[in-house]
């Protein structure tokens, strides 16, 4: 029966101490291999809690909060985080998913108007690409927001300041996670009906990971800027 004892308890392969440290997708791609059975049920978790569909904000917040610690190679007890992450973030959350998503909708409105109307005449081209941007930037601001609140707690005001210099220092790494996400979606309208447990098993956990590593460089080096000085308590 030694071999038995053996399996369980004989030292493994080890990590080479000279490896190099993988980075980029490789680095991406190796996390996804060790986390993705707690990614599906991370996902099945989101959709339970959002079935009241106000509770979506929240949801989506505590799902960022685990995959950021998951980005961060730390130790994470599902349930538990992420009951306590939605009770942390409730209200910010709740009034994060009212401005962002009335903005954004004011912003595709405007593309949306000024896009048919440019048709007509190039006259409309300029507020076209004025509102093209501004949804554009408002869009990486949210994420960020995002990011910036699960990754350490700052007051709102400050937590807006640093949302936005993190848009306007590293905008491709989040349009690239973002485009990772619109792919993810497309993927499973393209092949559907094969593809249609996606949602229900990888779609969103996937998409807020992808979103958290790729955001998580520069909302660590904007929050690791000396604090500014407030006597104000936090609102949200």
């Amino acid at each position: 029966m030694q071999w038995l004892e053996a399996m369980w308890t004989k030292e493994g392969k080890g990590i080479d101490k000279d490896a190099p440290k993988r980075t980029g997708l490789a680095l991406f791609f190796q996390i996804f291999a060790r986390e993705w059975w707690e990614l599906v049920k991370l996902n099945l978790l989101f959709i339970l809690v959002s079935l009241p569909l106000v509770t979506v904000p929240a949801a989506t917040f505590a799902t960022a909060s685990i995959c950021r610690a998951m980005v961060e190679d730390r130790n994470v007890y599902l349930l538990r985080d992420f009951l306590e992450a939605m009770h942390q973030y409730a209200l910010r959350a709740t009034a994060w998913g009212m401005v962002t998503g009335s903005v954004l909708a004011l912003g595709l409105y405007a593309i949306a108007t000024y896009g048919t109307a440019a048709h007509e005449s190039l006259i409309y081209a300029a507020p076209l690409t004025v509102s093209l941007v501004a949804t554009v930037f408002v869009g990486l601001w949210a994420t960020y927001f995002l990011a910036v609140s699960v990754t350490a707690q700052r007051p709102l005001l400050q937590a807006l300041k640093l949302s936005a210099l993190a848009t306007l220092w590293r905008p491709l790494p989040l349009l690239g996670a973002l485009a990772f996400v619109a792919s993810l979606w497309l993927a499973h309208i393209l092949f559907y009906p094969v593809s249609v447990f996606m949602p229900a098993t990888l779609n969103f956990s996937l998409g807020l990971f992808a979103v958290m590593f790729g955001a998580q460089r520069a909302a660590t080096l904007v929050l690791s800027r000396p604090a500014e000085a407030s006597g104000e308590k936090e609102p949200f």
